[in-house]
């Protein structure tokens, strides 16, 4: 099918910020009807959901907790009423606790696997079950460059879920590649966001990266449209590094 005539409806998790919500913004802007996943601040999921809309798409914004297959299904069954959905961009995640891992809390720690792998899973798993039977879908995971830096005094743990992130994209990329869906993954650096405990962190840890600079979500955006789009038609299994050289 030509892809100035296709529907794309594009499920984002963690949509309402952050790298999230500028994902939603460049998909609205490049065709793609979006369904904006959430977990607590349904003003935010709002306020992104009426900037696709501008844009000329339609979008709804769902509350989800992604570790939970029951909310996981629901968000699909909602997006399912806007069309069959073509893609999947997996990016709510947590850090967990911050500092030494010998001081890391086992609840924080758990809730960051439940999220950033768990959650990953699940996402994928129904995404998959839902365009198989049409031959046809993409799958982005949003990573870290932390999977291979492994974020030593800060976060191991969310470093190690980002490397499962990294396995799970490469295997099922592979399992699912004869039923015609694709899944990649974007590696983020250090970006301008929310997500940091420090919000000068960013701007901190400048001098450490080889751009001199923390990168912005639009940044990360740019390369999953890419991915979601026929112009990555023959890309499978890869993880797309966008971290300023780091």
């Amino acid at each position: 099918m030509n892809q100035l005539n296709q529907q794309f409806v594009t499920v984002v998790t963690g949509g309402s910020r952050g790298i999230g919500a500028a994902v939603c913004a460049r998909l609205a802007a490049d065709g793609h009807d979006v369904v904006i996943g959430y977990r607590t601040d349904a003003m935010a999921a709002e306020a992104v959901a009426e900037q696709v809309r501008a844009a000329g798409r339609r979008a709804v914004a769902v509350r989800v907790d992604t570790a939970d297959e029951d909310s996981v299904d629901r968000l699909f069954d909602v997006a399912a009423e806007l069309g069959p959905v073509t893609g999947l961009v997996n990016n709510a995640g947590v850090s967990g606790p911050n500092g030494r891992l010998a001081d890391a809390d086992a609840q924080g720690m758990r809730r960051a696997i439940d999220v950033n792998v768990l959650g990953y899973l699940l996402c994928a798993r129904r995404a998959v079950r839902d365009m198989a039977g049409r031959g046809a879908g993409a799958i982005v995971n949003i990573s870290s460059a932390a999977a291979t830096l492994g974020s030593p005094g800060q976060y191991v743990h969310y470093a190690a879920t980002k490397a499962a992130v990294d396995a799970m994209t490469v295997g099922l990329a592979k399992e699912v590649a004869a039923d015609g869906i694709r899944v990649n993954c974007v590696a983020p650096g250090i970006i301008w966001t929310e997500f940091h405990e420090d919000p000068q962190r960013p701007a901190k840890l400048a001098d450490t990266i080889p751009m001199g600079r923390a990168g912005r979500p639009e940044e990360i955006a740019g390369a999953v449209s890419w991915l979601l789009s026929s112009d990555a038609s023959y890309a499978t299994g890869t993880v797309v590094r966008v971290a300023g050289g780091m």
